[in-house]
């Protein structure tokens, strides 16, 4: 087994500590479907402007986002489309584990009525 650095380690944790906050997430779902303003996205995910531009510079500095300024406005869109992949990785997992707890449950149930 590879001994990875602990610089490294850290380095993964903050990159999925950005991803760990569901309004950021909420951002980045809005931004799937395309570039947009803040005005834009304060409409879509419901959030405060404060909380958008908070969320959006986080984003922008761990790399998932960039900004483009156009005029007046600035829009953003993904950088690293490969949080998506990861985010349907764990969406997956998620859907397995609960199917499995589910068919756990049922044969709970059964049981008991056997009983």
């Amino acid at each position: 087994m590879t001994a990875v650095s602990n610089e490294a380690l850290i380095q993964v944790s903050d990159y999925f500590k950005v991803l760990s906050e569901v309004s950021r997430l909420r951002v980045l779902c809005v931004l799937k479907e395309g570039k947009k303003n803040v005005s834009e996205i304060i409409a879509a995910t419901g959030l405060g402007q404060a909380n958008v531009s908070k969320h959006l510079k986080m984003l922008t500095q761990a790399g998932f986002v960039t900004r483009d300024p156009q005029g007046v406005s600035v829009y953003y869109s993904i950088d690293d489309p490969i949080v998506f992949q990861l985010c349907e990785l764990v969406c997956t997992e998620l859907s397995n584990r609960f199917e499995q707890q589910a068919q756990q449950s049922e044969r709970l149930r059964d049981l008991r009525q056997t009983i």
